[in-house]
């Protein structure tokens, strides 16, 4: 199997339901990667996109990586059966003469090839992704996993009472956990927003509230000391990520979960948080982002990194809130997975007809990662491949 086109585009997308309330101009980059291999009469293409949060990476992935993909011929590429993809071998030929260190965001460029190329090798198989991914790691697949519901930021006017409608919708849609944000404002209106969700939920051990990296290191003491009586599900990217110090002061402080890791990209990285970061194996969360991370090759170093630090499976829960990140953990066996049912759409939450029991719910059964189970992303991808 030889890849004969990589399509590019970036499009925009929002925190908010409403794609009308300011959201900095965030978008993320989809592309389509066609195979010269035929299923069902027509070629079988691959679809990824560059996760949440880091913005479109169009101009390294046109430039630098899929003219290597490209220039690949089927020998480099094929896996056992001679005309399928070898996602790990095509990999190889997208990082080939690059230096570690200065992951830079062009970590998040080969992992929207990387996606694609997962969902392209699946597809072949006529798979779903997460059979297919446990199948190739000789793994057992998980059928459902747990989900949150992620979202909670705050609105520029009526904020409390969206915030409300929001999670009750989440609720309402049979998520049993969510996540709001925190640090934009005042500590003393945060905590408002955390009661007035608390309100609505069985305990604090259902909420989690994310930072963003936010704070400063002393605001990040001052705001783990604030959260302390709520014990919270866990208080999420306190500070600069690579602030390994200000981690470990508030791990000393904070004995409730912390989550972390989704703005980190590397296996060494990592490796230094583990080392460094004060982080407790026994109640802490993983966050790495699969298609951050280089892709899902990258985020498996990482998981071989945690594992031999003492860290279960189970402390992973992907960052992204797709389908992506859904069948890599029930593919791999990890805690669960974070859930983006209204925030940055159509790329964020599951199939058109999903349906969340008791805050689990399974990948879909369709061959590769299922995007064309989404009537908004079809509408991208066939745009994209037009």
């Amino acid at each position: 199997m030889r890849i004969v086109d990589v399509r590019v585009r970036t499009v925009p997308i929002s925190r908010f339901a409403d794609p009308g309330i300011g959201s900095g101009d965030l978008d993320t980059t989809a592309v389509a990667i066609t195979t010269d291999a035929r299923r069902d009469g027509s070629p079988i293409v691959g679809l990824g996109f560059s996760s949440i949060g880091r913005y479109g990476q169009a101009g390294l992935i046109r430039e630098r990586f899929a003219p290597r993909l490209m220039a690949a011929g089927s020998e480099q590429l094929a896996g056992e059966r001679g005309d399928d993809i070898d996602p790990f071998r095509a990999w190889e030929c997208m990082m080939r003469g690059e230096k570690p260190g200065g992951h830079g965001e062009r970590c998040v460029a080969v992992g929207a090839l990387d996606m694609a190329l997962w969902d392209a090798a699946a597809k072949a198989a006529d798979r779903p992704l997460f059979r297919f991914l446990a199948d190739r790691l000789g793994r057992p697949a998980a059928e459902s996993i747990p989900v949150y519901a992620a979202g909670g930021y705050r609105y520029p006017g009526d904020d409390i009472r969206r915030l409300t409608d929001e999670v009750r919708r989440f609720l309402d849609s049979g998520y049993t956990h969510v996540k709001i944000k925190v640090g934009a404002g005042p500590i003393a209106q945060d905590l408002r927003r955390i009661e007035v969700v608390l309100a609505l939920l069985p305990g604090g051990d259902h909420l989690a509230v994310d930072a963003m990296n936010t704070y400063d290191p002393d605001s990040a003491i001052r705001v783990a000391q604030a959260l302390l009586p709520y014990r919270l599900r866990w208080f999420e990217d306190t500070c600069d990520p690579l602030d390994f110090e200000t981690h470990a002061r508030i791990a000393e402080t904070y004995p409730h979960p912390l989550a972390v890791g989704e703005a980190l990209f590397s296996a060494a990285d990592a490796s230094n948080l583990f080392r460094y970061g004060g982080l407790r194996a026994d109640r802490d969360v993983l966050l790495f982002d699969p298609a951050h991370c280089y892709g899902l090759p990258g985020y498996l170093d990482i998981v071989r990194v945690a594992r031999a630090n003492g860290w279960s499976r189970s402390a992973f829960q992907p960052h992204g809130g797709h389908l992506f990140s859904l069948h890599v953990a029930a593919g791999l066996g990890l805690g669960g997975s974070e859930a983006n049912p209204v925030s940055f759409q159509p790329f964020g939450g599951f199939s058109d007809d999903a349906m969340v029991e008791g805050g689990r719910i399974g990948p879909p059964v369709a061959p590769g990662i299922g995007f064309e189970t989404r009537a908004g992303l079809q509408d991208i991808f066939r745009s994209l491949l037009a």
